[in-house]
């Protein structure tokens, strides 16, 4: 029984072995992912850039290869029909495509960093339509190319940069507040001048009532001055006190004492 279960045991780990190296020996290459930007504006006669980046599981070598490629959207261009290459890299060389763009394009990416980017100067009209960038990364080297629309247009043409459109919204905003300060400052300085001449206003008509009071006892006082006696004044009103004992020195404490009043008519 022993044997008979030892080579069932070896035949499975053989087959699963053999499983195993068919598997490897089979597996699929890696694919690459590459990015770039779906549309690029730029205007007539500038330099313009043209990103494109990868992403791979293996590590850059010199096998590592970039070819950009363009298509021209105007019928009567020689680059219509198909992509025609225009620039290729290998073995950390660039190597130009056709003479339309040998002179006018220049690799300015960085394969170690995985980009491959490159740079149009001067940019055309002619240059209208699509570029392709496709990169292999050996064993990576199934993926499919990035494609950029490059518009070619003046300088009128152009959209505003994010920054122009930050900026005049701040400021905006900022001469708002000014504008809300300034307003409200103006306000509670009117309404503070109002405030003090209501209290100016208010003083000055108790000022012109208070002294009526005094007018009536300046005149209660001339009334009771006009019906007093029209006489001259009236003098001193003197008491003297009489002794009818005859003594010189002293008079009896048990007489009555008269008094006078002498009135000077």
């Amino acid at each position: 029984m022993e044997p008979k279960w030892s080579n069932i045991i070896c035949k499975r780990v053989l087959l699963t072995g053999f499983t195993l190296c068919v598997l490897l020996a089979t597996k699929p290459s890696s694919a690459i992912d590459i990015h770039a930007a779906s549309e690029v504006m730029m205007q007539n006669g500038t330099t313009g850039t043209l990103r494109c980046t990868f992403k791979s599981s293996e590590v850059v070598s010199s096998s590592t290869s970039v070819t950009w490629s363009f298509q021209s959207s105007q019928p009567d261009n020689q680059f219509s029909k198909a992509p025609y290459t225009i620039f290729y890299f290998s073995n950390g060389k660039g190597f130009p495509g056709h003479i339309e763009f040998k002179d006018r394009v220049q690799f300015i990416g960085d394969i170690n960093k995985r980009d491959v980017s490159i740079q149009l100067n001067p940019a055309q009209f002619s240059d209208n339509g699509t570029f392709f960038c496709d990169v292999k990364n050996p064993p990576d080297v199934t993926g499919t190319p990035a494609r950029t629309e490059l518009r070619v247009v003046v300088k009128e043409s152009l959209p505003q940069s994010n920054t122009a459109i930050i900026v005049g919204a701040v400021s905006g905003a900022l001469l708002l507040l000014v504008l809300i300060a300034v307003a409200a400052c103006i306000t509670m300085r009117v309404l503070h001048n109002r405030h003090e001449y209501e209290g100016c206003t208010s003083l000055e008509s108790v000022s012109s009532q208070a002294p009526k009071p005094r007018k009536k006892v300046e005149s209660s006082l001339e009334v009771s001055r006009s019906t007093g006696p029209s006489g001259p004044l009236q003098g001193p009103v003197i008491y003297a006190q009489l002794d009818h004992s005859g003594s010189k020195t002293s008079f009896h404490k048990n007489e009555p004492v008269v008094y006078a009043d002498i009135r000077k008519n």
